[in-house]
């Protein structure tokens, strides 16, 4: 179980770490070119994914604080129980850091802070972390994980 929390972890420190970098990067700075298709900018975000309920009275902050506690919990007793299975317990390790990180934003400053943009034309996906990267590989990495299993039971 040990290299999974270790992958967690890493995930976690990278997470918070990349965003005080770019809190401090992009104070006053509305927005940062990279490339044709990815931007820096600072975006900070009330609610769960695509801003879900960012626009509520306060309530989704403790909200999805017990949702993220309870996930983390679940994943936990799975990945304890499923050590063995590397492809599962990286998606799970992946999700895991992923919820964490998200949490310490929550927990610390009501918010999850979020600065990828990525777009193409006008079309701009909605702002987000490397934790939201973690959380979306791992569950990819999970549902190949599941279509393997299921493959192999035929």
């Amino acid at each position: 179980m040990m290299p999974w929390l270790l992958i967690a972890a890493v995930v976690v420190i990278a997470d918070q770490l990349t965003k005080l970098w770019m809190v401090k990067l992009l104070d006053g700075v509305p927005v940062i070119k990279l490339t044709a298709f990815l931007n820096l900018v600072l975006a900070y975000n009330k609610g769960a994914a695509f801003s879900f309920l960012a626009s509520a009275s306060g309530w989704q902050r403790y909200f999805f604080t017990g949702v993220s506690l309870i996930a983390i919990v679940f994943i936990l007793y799975f990945m304890r129980k499923n050590a063995g299975q590397k492809l599962f317990c990286w998606a799970f390790a992946l999700i895991l850091g992923g919820a964490i990180g998200n949490l310490i934003d929550r927990l610390l400053y009501g918010q999850v802070t979020d600065f990828i943009d990525f777009y193409i034309g006008t079309w701009h996906w909605p702002a987000f972390n490397i934790a939201d990267s973690a959380i979306t590989i791992g569950a990819v990495l999970f549902i190949l994980d599941e279509l393997r299993r299921v493959n192999r039971s035929k």
